[in-house]
């Protein structure tokens, strides 16, 4: 678990079947990220246990982002698709679209960024987001993140990569 000033991050489990549903079967948010959504409770508790297993393995951290004044999960954010050498991973995230603009995934970043950096020792993020998600390119120039043009993310071409490198 991460706490920041307004948020806490934590491990999500099958109580929050319902919020995974929303988030990841939320129109906005699924213009920009091409997946299998869930279309039931079923498939986003199936969801769930493969994160819990994957992050039991340590090959992926995920958590569910929670305001401190309210229960549910109102977006996610993961590390996730690390290099053997452990030394890269890609960040991913997600918020419900009414929570967006309010800071809210910016505070998680930066407490994931420095979970990344300072805990878990890597030396470089990614992030792949869609060209087209300005409030995404936004909030990853603001984390000083750096559109790699030499990078594709393949079969993916409306797609774009950043990178954060640890400073030295």
């Amino acid at each position: 678990m991460i706490e920041t000033q307004r948020l806490i991050l934590k491990e999500i489990n099958e109580s929050h079947v319902e919020d995974i549903l929303k988030i990841r079967s939320n129109e906005v948010i699924n213009q920009f990220v091409k997946r299998n959504s869930p279309k039931t409770n079923y498939d986003a508790l199936e969801f769930i246990l493969q994160i819990k297993k994957r992050t039991q393995n340590e090959e992926t951290f995920y958590w569910g982002i929670s305001c401190k004044t309210l229960p549910n999960i109102i977006g996610t954010i993961c590390l996730w698709n690390f290099s053997e050498d452990r030394k890269t991973a890609e960040m991913g995230y997600e918020l419900l679209p009414q929570y967006h603009r309010k800071g809210i995934m910016s505070e998680a970043m930066e407490s994931v960024l420095n979970f990344s950096f300072n805990t878990l020792h890597l030396q470089e993020i990614l992030a792949i987001t869609n060209k087209f998600n300005e409030n995404s390119k936004g909030l990853l120039v603001k984390h000083n993140f750096v559109l790699q043009n030499n990078i594709n993310d393949e079969g993916f071409p409306e797609n774009i990569v950043f990178s954060l490198k640890k400073e030295h």
